[in-house]
């Protein structure tokens, strides 16, 4: 590639994007231009895929995790030649119904690995495909799996803090086939980069374990020496690439005014005139298409050889079971024994336990699962007999230890996810999900399967007080949607309920569950899924038409059960209807809805939470048997006393109804 070439190259990139953000007058038009040379480099001289076979498995995976600037990512998906990228596309940037939405989302278009935009998500989450890349690599070998992770971050994703969780676990395992080109622009929106930091990022990532070299963003040259140079890197790499931000813009490059607003009609012409530019909006030469989509089916040779491989390997079924992400047989056989053996066996188990049962069974069926936690491994029971631990030395495990870094963990969960071949699940306490949030938002927005293991879920956890004790976060994760929350009340819920997580491929799933020792209340084995309805009748009213309906949750299906017994021996015909799933539940039709929360009854529920959101099952005038606000420290019994979430207390409640 001549210079001539590369530079005409460049300029489409940077043309179309500023011309899609003035049409759509919206949009951040600096970071394309800016980063338009080594965008080129990393597409024509290294970026292994074929925009005519986009899911292609051993494809290298591309992160935008800046995400503002997504006319880059467009622009490349149009000019490489994938067929859902049209010029129309890039024309309705930003526009209703169009796959070129202000940011990058995961599923609207080929070549979009994934959701990016919060910034920082994006180098974290390439973390979990860099490792998923290892992961599958040692199951399946080097004529399978071996491609790159490279992704392209700027200032803003740096000074998020999950880009220092993402960078120190990086390179405590030695990711080496992550590369990240950094947009060294020194501009943020409010101005300098200098208002608001003056970390040495060099020394920043070297202290975690990086390689590190630094470019002239805009010489070509020295971007492909240092792309390269870092494939020979046994660490991750981080190549600071200095650019000027809206380069080409002579009266507005290298200032915040290129970053998040159109350049305008006058600026573009200048640019054009500057960069010698001389087409019309939207219009590419011939010339500098056909040399893009030389670029763009450049790797049909490799995809061709590898699909040759894949045909001869003994491990082509498996292979593209895995990463398709469909279930092994006999995984659901094994998890119903283990339901029968619950019910007959009868244990007290916490759910955190009863859920770690459940997974021995698990990962011993399903090889893809993979779990992990975040410093927690003996509290949260995520790690089973079959999965060893993953080391910079080894990647032949299946437990993650993520240290204390739930952001960093659960984003890259959605990596993992997002890569295939891996099921990701890991573990922490309940009140730290809002740590996590902003990767957990994104695992539903994505609708990718990542199962969030989270325990100690209420006060129940007992002494560590109502900093550990979680009273709102329930209500906050049913709010967000395409989530579900799963809050089992035995062993065999907990089972059913990891059933319905792994079953479910596109979204994820919350399991919330106790500290504290809970009794078996299904008693009685079905291989049918109870859970799946999201709520049903555990227990009928006995001795006339139904009075009262009690309605409840985890641990307090117990308490439910109970007040349901004395209120029975006083002659009121009560149900407690179990309801892990809220969302399952309001899924199903009216009728069965209908028929499970007894119309005509009192209602009352009981969760040791707050009441929002129950007033959709209870009415407003139904009872509630909860929290109000936050907990304390105190042994477990003691703080249901304390807080009144008792059965009397229920009882109370129903009787005050009648």
């Amino acid at each position: 590639m001549t210079g001539s070439d590369h530079a005409d190259m460049a300029n489409a990139i940077r043309f179309l994007s500023a011309d899609a953000v003035q049409k759509a007058n919206s949009g951040h038009p600096g970071m394309p231009m800016g980063m338009a040379d080594v965008a080129t480099v990393l597409f024509s001289k290294f970026l292994k895929f074929d925009s005519k076979a986009p899911n292609w498995h051993d494809r290298d995976r591309f992160v935008l995790s800046a995400g503002h600037g997504s006319m880059l990512l467009y622009s490349l998906l149009h000019l490489t030649g994938y067929q859902d990228m049209t010029l129309e596309e890039l024309k309705n940037f930003r526009q209703l119904g169009a796959k070129t939405a202000g940011h990058p989302e995961y599923g609207h278009a080929q070549g979009i690995e994934i959701t990016t935009g919060p910034l920082g998500q994006g180098i974290a989450s390439a973390v979990g495909m860099a490792l998923a890349e290892r992961l599958t690599n040692v199951r399946f070998g080097d004529d399978l799996v071996d491609h790159w992770t490279y992704v392209i971050a700027g200032d803003g994703c740096l000074m998020e803090g999950i880009s220092q969780e993402a960078i120190s676990f990086a390179g405590s395992l030695k990711l080496n086939k992550l590369i990240v080109l950094w947009d060294d622009n020194d501009i943020c929106i409010d101005g300098p980069v200098t208002m608001t930091t003056g970390d040495d990022q060099a020394a920043r990532f070297k202290a975690s374990g990086w390689n590190v070299d630094a470019v002239d963003g805009h010489d070509a040259d020295a971007v492909e020496k240092a792309i390269a140079a870092a494939q020979g890197s046994g660490k991750p790499t981080l190549i600071a690439c200095k650019t000027t931000i809206g380069r080409g813009a002579p009266n507005k490059q290298g200032t915040a005014a290129t970053h998040g607003a159109p350049l305008g009609d006058d600026e573009i012409a200048l640019a054009r005139e500057a960069m010698n530019w001389p087409y019309a909006p939207f219009e590419i030469p011939d010339n500098v298409l056909s040399a893009w989509r030389q670029v763009g089916g450049r790797g049909s040779a490799d995809r061709e050889t590898w699909e040759g491989r894949l045909g001869a390997s003994d491990a082509k079924d498996e292979f593209q079971r895995a990463m398709n992400g469909e279930l092994p047989e006999g995984w659901l056989d094994a998890l119903n024994a283990h339901k029968k053996a619950v019910s007959t066996e009868a244990p007290g188990w916490a759910t955190r336990v009863a859920s770690g049962k459940a997974l021995e069974v698990l990962t011993a069926a399903i090889p893809e699962m993979v779990g992990g936690s975040a410093d927690l491994t003996g509290s949260v029971n995520t790690k089973t007999a079959v999965t060893e631990a993953v080391t910079a030395e080894d990647y032949s495990g299946r437990y993650i230890h993520y240290g204390v870094r739930e952001h960093g963990m659960a984003a890259a969960m959605n990596g993992l996810a997002l890569h295939g071949g891996v099921i990701p699940y890991s573990g922490t306490f309940l009140v730290f999900a809002d740590y996590m949030r902003g990767a957990m938002r994104l695992s539903a927005l994505m609708q990718q399967r990542v199962v969030y293991v989270l325990t100690h879920d209420s006060i129940g956890l007992g002494e560590d007080g109502p900093t550990h004790q979680a009273v709102e976060t329930v209500a906050s994760l049913r709010a967000m949607p395409n989530f579900h929350v799963y809050r089992p009340c035995d062993g065999v819920e907990a089972a059913e309920c990891w059933a319905l997580a792994l079953q479910r491929n596109d979204g994820p799933a919350g399991m919330v569950l106790t500290r504290q020792g809970l009794p078996t209340l299904r008693c009685e084995h079905t291989d049918e899924n109870l859970s799946a309805r999201g709520g049903y009748v555990l227990a009928e009213a006995e001795g006339g038409d139904r009075q009262v309906t009690l309605f409840a949750t985890g641990s307090e299906v117990s308490v439910a059960m109970q007040a349901r017994d004395m209120l029975q021996a006083e002659g009121t015909p009560t149900a407690v209807v179990s309801m892990p799933c809220w969302e399952l539940f309001d899924e199903q039709d009216e009728a069965y809805r209908k028929q499970v929360m007894g119309p005509g009854t009192v209602r009352v529920a009981v969760e040791a939470a707050i009441r929002m959101g129950w007033d959709r099952y209870i009415r407003s005038h139904g009872g509630f048997v909860g929290m109000t606000g936050f907990g304390a420290s105190a042994p477990a019994g003691e703080l249901f006393e304390h807080f009144g979430i008792t059965p009397a207390k229920v009882v109370e409640a129903a009787k005050s109804r009648l």
